[in-house]
């Protein structure tokens, strides 16, 4: 399966902290909801004991320089939100790709392993 989705925010942008509390910010709820809209066709496809091999396709939206595994969280939280598989730790493979075009999206493929 492939899925394409608009690009996450980062770790740093998904996730707040008040005091000992972490919890999910007003622009990660936005990704979320959004994933959990563009990924319907997709929801409850994997059972909560398949192990997972995920890739990711990275379109950044511009040229700064970034670090790749902080959108990672984000994505594979708003996925596991979208009910696209029960939790991320089905997850035994994941690898990630940089792309030059400035398309500002990503593309995930899952499959079982």
């Amino acid at each position: 399966m492939v899925i394409e989705l608009p690009w996450p925010p980062s770790v740093n942008h998904y996730w707040r902290r008040r005091g000992n509390t972490y919890f999910v910010s007003a622009e990660g709820k936005r990704y979320r909801d959004q994933v959990f809209c563009l990924t319907f066709d997709y929801r409850k496809h994997f059972a909560p004991e398949d192990r997972l091999m995920v890739s990711i396709d990275a379109y950044p939206p511009d040229r700064r320089r970034r670090d790749l595994d902080n959108l990672l969280k984000g994505l594979l939280d708003s996925l596991q939100y979208a009910e696209v598989y029960a939790d991320d730790n089905q997850i035994d493979f994941l690898a990630i790709n940089r792309n030059a075009s400035l398309d500002s999206k990503v593309k995930v493929h899952i499959k079982k392993v």
